[in-house]
């Protein structure tokens, strides 16, 4: 998925709009959670599918709004950490 992609979609499910001043902080969040899907396991393809947005956008959420991360986040992402990749992946 690209970044650009990523970081609109993660906009939208915080409720932001248009260009954002806090576009390059998001975006570090960003990283720094995909950085934490793959040290915990996931695959590259898993992080990057359209399926993960949502995990993603969830952490950038609570490291943007709580400076931690969020017990549902930590259950969510141990599940993709143990995803197998499949044929049936959408990337």
């Amino acid at each position: 998925m690209a970044e650009v992609n990523l970081l609109e979609k993660v906009k939208n499910w915080m409720g932001f709009s248009g260009n954002n001043y806090q576009d390059e902080r998001l975006k570090s969040y960003i990283d720094e959670i995909k950085q934490y899907l793959l040290d915990g396991g996931a695959s590259q393809e898993i992080v990057d599918a359209p399926t993960s947005a949502g995990v993603i956008a969830r952490g950038v959420s609570d490291l943007y709004y709580e400076g931690a991360l969020s017990p549902y986040f930590k259950e969510r992402a141990t599940q993709i950490c143990l995803k197998k990749v499949n044929k049936d992946v959408q990337t």
